[in-house]
Parts: C-alpha cells; structure tokens; sequence
C-alpha cells in the first residue's frame, strides 16, 4: 500500500473572506482549520486547536487584527513511531486576522471549549454613546 504525505497546510487557502487576510506561515509552524462568520450583531471567529489547553493559547488585538498563537504539545507520540500517515500538526501556531471595519476588537469575548476557540467581535456602535462633561464658567 502506497501512502502518499499529506500536508493540510498545503491545501488551506488563506482567509480573504469578509475583507481580511491571513498572514503567512513559517515552516516550522502550522495554521489551525479556521472558519470567520457573521451573525446578527457581529463576527464570529472559530478556530479548531483540538490538544490544547486554555493556558497554552494567546489572543492579542492590535487595531483591526486579531492575532491567534500558541503551541500544541507533542506528547501523545510515540519517540520510536515511524508514520504512515500524518495529519495532525504540533509545535507552534500563529495566524492573524484582519476584520473589516465595522466591528470592535476591544469588546471581543473568547471561549475555549472541547478543543475549539470562539471569538465573538460585536459590531462597532452606529451611534457610539459618549458622556459629556459640563464646563462650568467662572463665577457659576
């Protein structure tokens, strides 16, 4: 029987979606199964990271993107193995997301359960709320 390898990362293109990009990988890191949403009142970014710990995963927002890193550990494997066939990705991860305008990072919430990351981007106030001062003139 002849396995032929198989690299997922070769066969994920890159999120241009809504209007944003992914940036590119190294080759010493892998890119999770990522899928980007609307919803009424936001975005949803789904992100499968199966193996992995809440701990073991960083989420930082810097204007419109959102950068996705951490490191799956490889201790399920056997030292000695010799592999047929291997398609689940280990070590280190980083993938960024550009959202389009519209939606406020600053407001995200992010949940981790059963193997799957979900960031939720409310959409941007249409008429953001902003208290006013009072001035007072000398004398009043």
């Amino acid at each position: 029987m002849d396995f032929n390898h198989w690299n997922p990362g070769e066969r994920r293109s890159e999120f241009v979606g809504i209007s944003g990009s992914e940036t590119s990988m190294s080759d010493s890191s892998w890119s999770p199964n990522t899928d980007v949403y609307e919803v009424d009142g936001g975005l949803v970014i789904r992100v499968e990271l199966s193996g992995m710990r809440r701990e073991d995963l960083q989420l930082k927002a810097e204007g419109n993107m959102l950068r996705i890193s951490g490191t799956r550990p490889d201790d399920q494997r056997p030292s000695q193995s010799k592999y047929l066939l291997m398609e689940i990705s280990f070590g280190p991860f980083e993938t960024t997301i550009e959202l389009p305008s519209g939606y406020d990072l600053e407001e995200a919430k992010a949940l981790y359960q059963n193997g799957f990351l979900t960031v939720e981007v409310p959409a941007e106030s249409e008429y953001p709320s902003k208290n006013i001062e009072i001035e007072s003139l000398a004398g009043d």
